[in-house]
């Protein structure tokens, strides 16, 4: 299975840079140039929509938008991103860029419910779009072309297993925004691979002191939490913290990436972060709409393609440092 992954997502990458040798010169893909971005492209009249369910520029969602950009830069394709945290809120950025008549759109759907109707929008306007980060299980209900991101189930797995192959027995897996399937799937797969107890703690990603009290709280309350799982790095950090206050040695996983969640894994305060490789996420997905366009081609056979996870340790952490800070990572 995690060949088939494998092959899914470089063979993905491998036909969008034939379809960029074919279309737009020969030019090498991201990260060949002198400043670590795509080269450019012949320009196009061609314009794809990004609206993630996040503001775009923080820590998590500014590595997509690079992606895109550079997908962006690639294709010759004008590339516009925006976002907001709140399902309504998005669903109305959509058919803002909707009533531009871009050629695509690329769409994070963390809350498929509050989008439904937003993208049936796009569906009747002929405009296609991929689905990414969230919302895999209903990416094709939605109407979409294709689905780019992790399994948050097997990744929630993935980071119960090493929870327990380091020794712990009791896990609190902190959920960081209400109404977030993806992540709710996360802590499920991390308590069905875990096999001891868990507990899930809902905390405001917008409220990282209350985060910090939060799990000071809960630690103080019941000492017998040997694991600590944050579905987010801005809520590590704000986890750490808490922890700390708390006077709690348990062992603490991440999901995702910034610059703190890898000091505090070489310093060896967190154990590992789980990477979905967003910026994959963000460059494919306006690839796939380019290959769309020029030659109908559809990638996953109706199957999401997998972009993680994958596990940044203390084996490895200094060389996605590396590429943390040229945007990639």
């Amino acid at each position: 299975m995690k060949s088939l992954r494998l092959l899914m997502v470089s063979g993905a990458v491998a036909a969008a840079f034939a379809l960029s040798a074919c279309g737009t010169g020969g030019n090498p893909g991201p990260g060949s140039g002198d400043g670590g971005g795509a080269s450019a492209g012949a320009k196009r009249d061609l314009s794809v929509s990004v609206v993630v369910h996040a503001q775009p520029d923080n820590a998590f969602w500014r590595v997509v938008k690079q992606g895109a950009l550079d997908a962006g830069e690639q294709y010759g394709v004008d590339v516009h991103v925006v976002g907001d945290g709140e399902g309504a809120k998005q669903a109305t950025l959509i058919e803002a860029e909707l009533a531009k008549q871009p050629d695509g759109l690329v769409v994070s759907a963390a809350n498929p419910d509050a989008l439904r109707s937003a993208l049936a929008a796009a569906g009747e306007a002929d405009v296609p779009f991929v689905t990414i980060n969230s919302g895999a299980e209903d990416s094709a209900a939605l109407g979409a072309i294709g689905h780019l991101g992790q399994s948050e189930a097997v990744a929630g797995e993935g980071a119960g297993r090493r929870l327990a192959e380091s020794g712990a027995t009791k896990m609190l897996c902190i959920i960081h925004e209400a109404g977030n399937i993806g992540l709710e799937q996360r802590c499920d797969g991390a308590a069905d691979a875990f096999g001891g107890e868990v507990e899930n703690l809902q905390v405001d990603v917008a409220n990282p002191q209350g985060i910090q009290a939060s799990v000071k709280s809960k630690l103080l309350a019941d000492p017998g939490f040997d694991a600590v799982l944050s579905l987010d790095p801005a809520v590590t950090t704000a986890t750490l913290a808490g922890m700390d206050e708390a006077g709690s040695d348990a062992a603490l996983a991440s999901f995702d990436i910034n610059s703190d969640v890898l000091d505090a894994i070489a310093e060896g305060r967190v154990l590992f972060t789980v990477d979905q490789q967003q910026y994959l996420q963000g460059y494919l997905g306006v690839a796939f709409l380019v290959l769309y366009h020029d030659n109908l081609n559809t990638v996953g056979g109706g199957m999401p393609v997998l972009t993680g996870p994958a596990y940044v340790t203390r084996e490895n952490v200094d060389e996605i440092a590396d590429l943390v800070r040229r945007g990639t990572r």
